[in-house]
């Protein structure tokens, strides 16, 4: 399936976030914008929700804190219990405080680890994968913001983005692969 996008290039990120609050405030629909670099608020701008990257992360290092617990338990007390500097392993409870710092240690390996391969996954970025990106200026000093043409005039669109500040337009076909 095909439709129309266009291609609006911006060479300055404040003339492309007051682009994006114009575009949004006509009604336009936005589909992608590409920065070489994270632009302050464009999220908020965009209308975007928030992410739950942070519940996840909590979710995991409790996971990790679990795995911390249930290892160490077995490892330390019921499996091979050891009378270390004469501190007999008689319970978990009596040895916890000896065992904080592994438990903190597992708590930010499993939340950092499973975090960043859910963010590869999530953002579908995985080996070899064929870059996305439409035009390699976006990569170096440009910003691109791809605009919805269906059921709009593209004429009065065009117009439109060139009155926020756009230096270059082009229209595309672009396939959607599914």
């Amino acid at each position: 399936m095909a439709s129309k996008v266009i291609h609006a290039i911006y060479t300055d990120d404040d003339i492309l976030l007051n682009a994006v609050k114009e575009t949004r405030k006509a009604h336009y629909h936005i589909g992608e914008i590409y920065t070489p670099f994270p632009v302050h608020g464009l999220d908020k701008a965009m209308g975007l929700a928030d992410t739950r990257i942070a519940i996840t992360s909590f979710m995991y290092g409790v996971v990790g804190l679990a795995v911390a617990i249930i290892m160490m338990n077995f490892i330390m007390i019921d499996d091979w219990p050891q009378d270390i500097g004469g501190k007999p392993s008689f319970s978990y409870i009596e040895n916890m405080p000896a065992f904080v710092p592994i438990m903190f240690e597992m708590t930010i390996f499993f939340a950092a680890h499973l975090m960043v391969i859910t963010f590869y996954l999530r953002s579908k970025l995985w080996p070899f994968k064929k870059a996305e990106n439409p035009d390699p200026r976006t990569t170096d000093d440009h910003f691109l913001m791809e605009i919805d043409v269906e059921n709009h005039d593209v004429d009065a669109l065009s117009s439109f983005l060139t009155g926020t500040g756009a230096t270059e337009l082009s229209i595309i076909e672009k396939h959607e692969d599914h």
